[in-house]
């Protein structure tokens, strides 16, 4: 039975060396450890995993395991569209992603833009994680009725 690093079982499953090591520490993955304590993985584990995952074939395998690695996300906010528009100009880029008829524009690295090989028309999921939501109103086109008290100044 032979033994792969976690990266190499990561590269094998298709997943991100960071999700199959979150796997690991959740239990979900079973492996040997070595002597200095290193994660090792089967042979007969990865094989388990991929029947596990691909009841229509390989391309399902890779949805399911994309989708349980969202369920890992602490973000609940999402919302799904299609890649309008990708820019890339030097480390960044700019991705506009078309939900119904709204837009949303995100700022990311250019490698990811690379690594996910994110095209014009791919359909993508925006995860939404923000510490501050700002809401606003629309300014009302009829005269304010209400008089508002003003604050004296301190001066």
């Amino acid at each position: 039975m032979a033994l792969l690093t976690v990266r190499a079982a990561a590269e094998k499953l298709g997943v991100s060396y960071s999700t199959l090591k979150r796997w690991v520490h959740t239990g979900q993955v079973r492996t040997t450890r070595t002597e200095g304590g290193h994660h090792r993985v089967s042979d007969a584990e990865i094989d388990r995993l991929l029947t596990r995952q691909q009841p229509n074939g390989p391309r399902r395998a890779q949805a399911a395991v994309a989708d349980e690695a969202l369920e890992g996300l602490s973000a609940r906010n999402r919302l799904v569209g299609y890649i309008d528009e990708v820019r890339i100009d030097g480390l960044l880029a700019q991705v506009r992603l078309r939900v119904g008829d709204q837009s949303l524009t995100a700022v990311i690295t250019a490698d990811a833009v690379r690594a996910l090989k994110l095209r014009r028309g791919d359909d993508a999921l925006a995860i939404i994680k923000s510490t501050e939501v700002m809401i606003a109103r629309r300014r009302s086109l009829e005269p304010a009725t209400r008089s508002r008290k003003r604050s004296r100044s301190l001066n």
